[in-house]
């Protein structure tokens, strides 16, 4: 999986590529943790994520945790098989996510 964020102004944005399962959600983590400070939006771009496994989920609930105290997220272009994970586990309804 590859991971990019962007900062612009307090808005960061967050763009993984590839799989999001248990070898890589170390990865978003570590971006998230490294950049998230003093961010009031938090915006997940998901076009070109193939696939989330529940790791990944553990590392959008913590990062929402972390932004309901400071601003806002929301998760954008989400793919087919992954909007599948969202819908299947119920997160859809607790997100505010943008299917593709």
């Amino acid at each position: 999986m590859t991971v990019t964020t962007d900062i612009e102004g307090t808005r960061l944005t967050v763009a993984a590529e590839g799989k999001l399962g248990t070898t890589s959600a170390p990865e978003l983590e570590k971006a998230l943790k490294n950049n998230i400070d003093g961010m009031t939006e938090l915006v997940f771009d998901f076009e070109k994520l193939e696939y989330m496994a529940s790791a990944g989920l553990r590392v959008l609930l913590s990062a929402q945790k972390v932004m309901k105290k400071q601003g806002s997220m929301k998760i954008i272009n989400v793919t087919p098989p992954v909007m599948e994970v969202f819908t299947f586990t119920g997160m859809a309804d607790a997100m505010d996510i943008e299917a593709l």
